[in-house]
């Protein structure tokens, strides 16, 4: 619910601005001889998306290194946790089991009554 709140007030400038910028522009692409008319609005808001993914992947791949450190660090927090319950079990088997304290009849215990 909250997204949609947030992208709301988006939406809306978006289609206001493709609405309010209908004349049409010629884009060329200057090597090629490659010419396009398209209205204004489309032809920004599609060079917005190019940048956008563009700035996207740059993210994501500055994050990689990271994430990858993170994978190892996590991998060997299961190794180490296994290790440590193997030393619990083992510390388990030399102890043996543990006794009731004296004078403690857990079977006696009952929650009172409400």
């Amino acid at each position: 619910m909250l997204r949609l709140i947030l992208l709301l007030p988006v939406l809306v400038l978006l289609v206001l601005f493709g609405l309010s910028n209908r004349e049409e522009v010629l884009l060329r692409l200057w090597p090629l001889d490659f010419t396009w008319a398209t209205p204004l609005s489309t032809a920004m808001l599609i060079f917005a998306a190019v940048f956008f993914l563009c700035g996207a992947l740059v993210a994501s791949t500055a994050g990689l290194r990271h994430r990858a450190r993170a994978r190892r660090a996590e991998r060997a927090a299961q190794v180490l946790e296994a290790e440590l319950n193997e030393y619990r079990a083992a510390a388990a088997r030399q102890i043996g089991p543990v006794p009731q304290p004296a004078g403690t009849n857990l079977a006696r215990l009952q929650r009172p009554a409400a």
